[in-house]
Formats: C-alpha cells, structure tokens, sequence
C-alpha cells in the first residue's frame, strides 16, 4: 500500500500552501533550471563530511528569522559561515524560504563561495524544480521532508538527486516517518525533535528513534540542540551528526559543539517496502 503524507496542520500549513505556490511561479523555468542543474560543477560530499568514526559532526545552520524565535540578527552570511568553518563545522545549512524564515537562494550563495564545507539548501521541497533550482545555485544536498511529501514523490526525488550527483537529508518526526524514509531508499536520515505543527521541540524524538536507524546509514539529530551535554546524550544514542541554528547564530561556540565523542550504531536488516 502507498502511504501519503499526513496533511500538515498549523504553520506547516500555510508554508507548504506558500511553497506550492513558489513552485507555480517557477513552472515557466523549469527546462532553464533543469539545465543549469545539469550543468552544475562536481557537488561537494554532503554524507561524506558527516561519516568520522567515534566524533558527532557538527552542521551549523545559517538562518535569519523563525516563527518561533523571531528576528535572530544572524550578519553576514559569509562571515557567519567561515566562522562556522574555523569552529570546526564539517557543513553549513542555510534556509533558504522567504515568508518565514526570512531566507534567500542568494544567502546559499554566499555561503557556498564563503567556504570550503557542503552546504544543504533547508527548505520545503515539494518538486523537482526546487531541485534543480538548489544544485543551480550550489547546493551540495537539499532536504526532503516526509511528512509533507507522499512516498512516490519522496522516492522521486530522492532518485532525480542520486541523478545530478548531489546529496538529500531526509527529514522524519517519528516512526511512521521512518519506515517511509527507509521503503523510499534514504540513507542519510535527520530526525527533527521540533514538531512542524507546533513548532515545540523535545530531544527525546531523536533519542527514540536512533536504534531503528540502521548502523551503515547516516543519522541526524535536528532541533534543540543548545548545550555540550545535549550533544553527548546523542553521541551516546549513536547519532552521527547533528545540526544547530539558533544556538550558533545567538552566539554559542561552534567549537564546543563538535567534534564530541559517539558511539557506533548496531548494522541492522533496513526494512524494505514488501513487493509481493
């Protein structure tokens, strides 16, 4: 059976209303786009940067506003990133939705002739021509949200990214979401501990999940993330890398946050959707 997305609710809502759209109006670009993407330079290696035995990885997150902090006075994008860089971030994720999040395509810019790191276009994907718009302008991997995405969309995507070379971290909030990203193929998941219908965080989303990843994929802890100990509690759970924001923009130490120590996650059997 073909499982849907579950209908967004709340703030989701009118982002996803406001992405579709986006995609409208990019509709008369899509052959442009597509060919831009084509033409695109080698991406940097996105999972690679995130794969260090024994070490959480650190993605730190450049981003100008959220719905639930506000305004963060995040500077410029490009000397925000190379601090990143010189902290010790293995990549950099910069939002990149308008109406929300106060982004634009032109901050991934910036980032990525910033720094030598992978950076992930953050943002709600709904088609391909987002797709290929992100790898037009750099990104080394874009990120697909389940839960917004029915699976035959899902596995589409995924395939049109292993297509122009590049990277997708694939974002799940629980189990359900899991196992679609798992049937679709993903093999670099991020768990978000922030519900997107509310917008409330809680660390033990990530905590819950982790074992039910399997050891030879790459796994993400995203969302309130604020402290050194946060960091070791998802080392120990065996999370490869996490990605931070709000802490980092607001002043936190990149420094402190990576690079600490984790555990090796069991390989276990992935679940595959049953074709009989």
């Amino acid at each position: 059976m073909n499982r849907s997305a579950r209908a967004p609710a709340g703030i989701l809502d009118h982002i996803v209303a406001g992405k579709r759209e986006e995609v409208e109006r990019l509709a008369g670009r899509r052959l442009e786009l597509r060919r831009e993407a084509e033409r695109a330079g080698a991406a940097r290696p996105f999972a690679g940067s995130l794969q260090r035995r024994g070490e959480v990885r650190l993605i730190a997150e450049y981003k100008r506003r959220s719905p639930s902090a506000g305004e963060l006075g995040s500077g410029d994008p490009g000397e925000v990133s190379r601090l990143y860089e010189a902290g010790g971030a293995a990549a950099v994720s910069v939002l990149t939705d308008g109406p929300f999040f106060g982004g634009t395509l032109e901050d991934l810019r910036l980032v990525r002739s910033a720094v030598g790191l992978p950076v992930l276009r953050k943002d709600f994907t709904l088609d391909e021509v987002q797709v290929w718009e992100a790898r037009s302008a750099g990104a080394d991997a874009v990120l697909l949200i389940v839960r917004i995405l029915e699976d035959g969309r899902l596995a589409g995507l995924l395939d049109l990214v292993v297509e122009l070379g590049f990277g997708a971290l694939v974002e799940v909030h629980d189990e359900a979401e899991l196992d679609r990203a798992l049937r679709a193929g993903a093999k670099l998941i991020g768990v978000n501990n922030r519900d997107l219908a509310t917008f409330r965080t809680d660390l033990g989303v990530t905590l819950s999940l982790a074992d039910r990843v399997p050891g030879e994929l790459i796994l993400v802890g995203e969302s309130g993330i604020r402290t050194v100990a946060d960091v070791d509690r998802l080392g120990d759970a065996g999370i490869d890398a996490i990605l931070v924001g709000e802490v980092l923009i607001r002043g936190g130490g990149v420094a402190s946050l990576a690079g600490r120590p984790k555990r090796e996650r069991a390989v276990v059997p992935v679940r595959r959707a049953c074709t009989c």
